[in-house]
């Protein structure tokens, strides 16, 4: 049972226009970077893209949405991406803002086989409009759907032949969640690691949820704001 392909390339082989993908990252942490390239480079369009955010105008999910091969964002926030905030505001992409929390509930709806909750946030604005709201215990939900794709892609920091990971610090983020919540999920790692290297007990996300695994390289691991602290005079 071994998941780990040659390359990017070949883990996305069968990702064609029109796909729905979850990509994890938050911002540009933890961005599957050598999947979005092959992305691009094969140049599917029409796509469906699940995230956090859409990465910045030259970074990260960026470099879908500035080649015009995304139809569709579904997100919690514009960020800093301003080619993504110019084509919502001219009307050239479909755009579902979704609150952060709720985003990740989502996630985890699709991902468990849940068929929606109530949650407050949201209540009363644009994004409750067209569903369902109920009272409960004298306060206003809306009710929100779960969250699938036909693909996930996410970066771990280990990952086994068996696709057991773990995930880096706060580069975990929303990726737990998509790895359950696609139907076919590929994961690249920074490091492949034998069987047994990964402890249950530090296991983010067993192989169960991952079809496919591939050695990620060259990762740049953008910066989105640079802020340096300003040199000391010492005289």
């Amino acid at each position: 049972m071994d998941k780990i392909l040659p390359n990017a390339e070949s883990a996305i082989a069968d990702i064609n226009n029109g796909a729905c993908i979850m990509s994890g990252g938050f911002g540009l942490c933890g961005n599957p970077e050598n999947l979005i390239t092959a992305l691009h480079n094969k140049r599917v369009k029409d796509l469906t893209i699940i995230s956090n955010n859409c990465g910045t105008t030259d970074s990260g999910l960026g470099i879908l949405l500035k080649d015009r091969q995304i139809k569709k964002i579904i997100a919690s926030y514009v960020g800093e991406n301003k080619e993504f905030e110019r084509q919502y505001l001219n009307g050239e992409i479909d755009v579902e803002l979704c609150p952060q929390g709720t985003l990740a509930e989502r996630l985890r709806a699709g991902g468990a086989g849940i068929g929606g909750f109530y949650t407050p946030a949201g209540y009363g604005t644009v994004a409750a409009e067209g569903k369902e709201t109920r009272e409960i215990d004298g306060r206003w939900y809306v009710f929100e759907g779960p969250l699938k794709a036909d693909f996930a892609i996410v970066r771990a920091h280990k990952a086994d032949r068996w696709g057991n990971c773990t995930f880096r610090k706060t580069a975990r983020n929303f990726s737990p969640m998509m790895c359950m919540a696609g139907k076919i999920t590929i994961v690249e790692a920074e490091l492949i690691v034998p069987l047994g290297h990964i402890r249950p007990d530090e296991c983010d996300i067993p192989g169960v949820f991952v079809q496919r695994v591939i050695h990620g390289s060259h990762y740049q691991k953008w910066i989105e704001q640079r802020t340096l602290r300003p040199t000391e005079r010492t005289y």
